[in-house]
């Protein structure tokens, strides 16, 4: 078959077209299929993220919670420290309290034990001076 030169430049053109058609058309195939595996990208990443927020608020909540009770039962705990101590702070005041009234007593006693050695004292010395002048 023999073609003319216009008939020629017809086939060229007409494979052209097609050619770019083609290509056309593949490109706006492709295009759209990587559209849609974007969005589906990030709806799963969306998704992933989103779980990934969930799970890192409940565990968050969790330590608070746990941190709180914690905290709750050290001060329960320090609370009743305290209360101990005041408890010993009152059996101290009261031990401190009965050895002042012993004290006390004591003091009296040496005192009046103080007065009667002061009293023989004065009778030794009066013996003394008496036996002493008498001889």
């Amino acid at each position: 078959m023999d073609l003319s030169d216009p008939q020629a430049w017809t086939m060229i053109g007409i494979f052209a077209s097609a050619m770019l058609g083609g290509m056309t058309l593949m490109t706006t195939q492709f295009s759209r299929v990587l559209r849609a595996e974007i969005g589906g990208l990030r709806g799963e990443l969306g998704g992933e993220i989103g779980g990934l927020r969930g799970e890192i608020g409940a565990e968050i909540g969790g330590l608070r919670g746990e941190l709180g009770g914690e905290i709750s039962g050290l001060r329960g705990e320090i609370g009743g420290l305290r209360g101990e101590i005041d408890v010993l702070r009152t059996e101290m005041r009261a031990g401190f309290e009965v050895m002042n009234v012993r004290l006390d007593s004591l003091d009296t006693r040496l005192t009046r034990v103080e007065g009667k050695v002061d009293d023989l004292d004065t009778e030794l010395t009066h013996l003394a001076t008496r036996f002493w002048r008498s001889q």
